[in-house]
């Protein structure tokens, strides 16, 4: 009796009993991934900075300043602003990426909310329906999929006006092939579970069915999916501004401060080198981050997560 109490308790399930409520309980996972740690309180700087950036210091990420041009780095002779140094105006550095991440963040997350919606509902539909409406719906993916996504936005870009609409639309055009196809590949599966066959035996609607039994199963896969496309379409909205096609001046992005300082990186390679790092990071945070919520939403692998570090 006392090995078989000891044999339970050893178990990986005893061990990852819930405690407290459900966001102790993901803040605690979140706190044991190290690197989740860092990359969450890194995006959580970014989002701020994002949200309360412009509004606190876009007059002096526009104001120019000709004494401080291209001012080098690691100096405080302008002001704290100017840590990372100043542009070819004498504008800060620093101010100047707070002020652009609100564009670069709008972009990305309104194509990627965009994107992860409509495919989301068109795999819905594709996946459940065995009718003609299915097949017309990936037929269309396919035809979207077989244009080179980048290439799609250079093309609608120059003929519409570049802004955070149009290129919220195109991106997110661009990417519904991608939430489209995996939500139905998990509906094809799903729907032949026996309780979804339960369900449709007692009566149920198809409407109740799918959002009350199929669409809980396949929103983890999508978030999984869409916390990784944001790091994609970023780097795409990146690619576009430094194209010159993106966000024009006087807005800023990151991207296009990369663009603006290329001819400098002889004499001031500090102009592109800084918001080309806080890309990188922004997406190595994401990166991170969506790993972690790949092993927080599959039952199998959270309780690795969940165990107490002494039990461990």
């Amino acid at each position: 009796m006392t090995m078989l109490s000891t044999e339970i308790v050893g178990t990986p399930e005893a061990i990852a009993v819930p405690r407290g409520t459900a966001a102790t309980r993901v803040l605690r996972m979140l706190y044991r991934d190290k690197l989740a740690l860092c990359a969450g309180i890194f995006l959580l700087i970014v989002i701020t900075c994002a949200l309360f950036g412009p509004y606190l210091l876009n007059d002096i990420a526009t104001r120019p300043n000709l004494r401080a041009r291209n001012a080098p780095p690691f100096s405080l002779a302008h002001g704290w602003l100017a840590v990372l140094g100043a542009d070819a105006l004498g504008r800060p550095l620093l101010a100047r990426i707070i002020v652009a991440s609100q564009n670069t963040m709008a972009v990305a997350c309104g194509a990627v909310a965009c994107s992860a919606l409509v495919g989301a509902v068109l795999g819905l539909v594709a996946g459940y329906s065995r009718g003609r409406g299915g097949q017309i719906i990936m037929r269309l993916a396919d035809i979207i999929m077989s244009f080179p996504s980048l290439l799609l936005a250079v093309i609608v870009l120059y003929m519409l006006a570049p802004s955070v609409g149009n290129l919220i639309v195109v991106l997110a055009i661009t990417r519904i092939p991608v939430y489209l196809r995996t939500t139905r590949a998990e509906v094809l599966e799903i729907r032949e579970r026996m309780f979804v066959q339960a369900a449709t035996v007692m009566g149920a609607s198809r409407m109740r069915i799918v959002l009350r039994h199929i669409l809980p199963i396949v929103i983890p896969t999508i978030v999984t999916i869409a916390t990784l496309d944001f790091a994609f379409v970023m780097l795409a909205e990146s690619s576009l501004s430094f194209l010159g096609i993106g966000i024009q001046p006087p807005q800023i992005t990151w991207g296009l401060m990369v663009s603006q300082g290329r001819s400098y990186l002889a004499n001031a390679w500090w102009l592109a080198f800084w918001p080309g790092l806080a890309i990188i990071l922004t997406t190595l945070s994401l990166n991170l981050l969506s790993n972690w919520m790949r092993v927080v939403l599959d039952p199998v692998q959270r309780w690795r997560l969940e165990m107490r570090k002494t039990e461990a």
